[in-house]
């Protein structure tokens, strides 16, 4: 993973995952959901690279287009009356808008939540909440390493039956579901040993205690505080918007809102640069390795 925001600071990371994250949950503009999405979308593919992306939109774009495909069966509400169902009730324009809006914003948190686990590992979770709640810092952190390390556990359990000439996929069906649950009993009995001896050894070592000392490896440089403050400056424009109604959109009775006042316009630039936050520190680190090693 080439990424140059994973360097920055846990608390410019956890504060700009939770103001994209919470901003993307909370407006529903379909300007504000197409930047979210798209911004979501490319940094996952460069975090977790295209192939993975490819993977996992195998299963979001039929989950999106269920979710905006249900909400006109069910919601009848609207002014704009496309055609009438079989059961008598209309099909209305607003209704499928506000179904894309619905799942644009369940794939945009989806993809946000993967770029989290990319970017957060399990360091930073105990140096942002380590002190503050031992129990949940620990407990989150062995949440992040779970499925890694349980799918890890799955391969070479089915790795060892293969060696021993009774892989999942070979024999009758209840052979298979045998054997598969031979490969899951195992992997969740190291995961419960796991976690205790994780638990006792964090115990042993006196993690939680008030007066424990705890070696970091971050550090807070200036390069940090700019982040932050950048960061704190687009949530409070954005947040100035919502209030004084600058971003403000509607999809029942009728779809309507702003659109093209100059206002909202540069929240919606401003957001684009919260957006593509790390996207730019991640060129603009290229280029200047690009840059110094030409130079030599």
């Amino acid at each position: 993973m080439n990424d140059a925001f994973s360097c920055y600071h846990p608390i410019v990371n956890f504060a700009w995952f939770t103001a994209v994250f919470a901003f993307s949950m909370l407006f529903m503009h379909p300007v504000m959901l197409f930047i979210a999405l798209v911004c979501a979308l490319y940094y996952a593919a460069r975090l977790t690279g295209g192939k993975v992306l490819r993977t996992s939109l195998q299963y979001l774009l039929p989950l999106m287009l269920m979710t905006a495909a249900l909400n006109p069966v069910f919601n009848h509400e609207g002014v704009t009356i496309l055609c009438w169902l079989p059961s008598g009730n209309p099909l209305t324009l607003e209704a499928i808008l506000y179904g894309l809006a619905a799942a644009a914003m369940l794939v945009t948190g989806i993809e946000w939540v993967t770029c989290f686990n990319s970017v957060i590992n399990s360091e930073k979770f105990v140096y942002l909440f380590g002190r503050m709640v031992p129990a949940l810092g620990l407990l989150l952190s062995m949440a992040l390493r779970f499925v890694p390390l349980f799918s890890t556990r799955i391969k070479a359990a089915a790795e060892a039956q293969r060696a021993l000439r009774k892989g999942v996929l070979s024999g009758g069906i209840i052979g298979r579901i045998r054997l598969g649950f031979k490969v899951l009993s195992s992997a969740v009995t190291w995961a419960l040993e796991n976690a205790i001896e994780t638990a006792d050894s964090m115990k042993s070592r006196g993690y939680g205690l008030p007066k424990r000392t705890a070696f970091s490896i971050f550090r807070f440089e200036s390069r940090d505080t700019y982040a932050l403050i950048f960061i704190l400056f687009c949530s409070t424009y954005i947040l100035a918007a919502a209030v004084s109604g600058g971003i403000v959109w509607r999809y029942y009775p009728s779809a309507s809102g702003a659109l093209n006042e100059p206002y909202t316009i540069s929240v919606f630039f401003v957001w684009l640069a919260l957006c593509a936050m790390p996207l730019f520190l991640s060129v603009r680190e290229e280029r200047k390795w690009k840059s110094l090693m030409s130079a030599i």
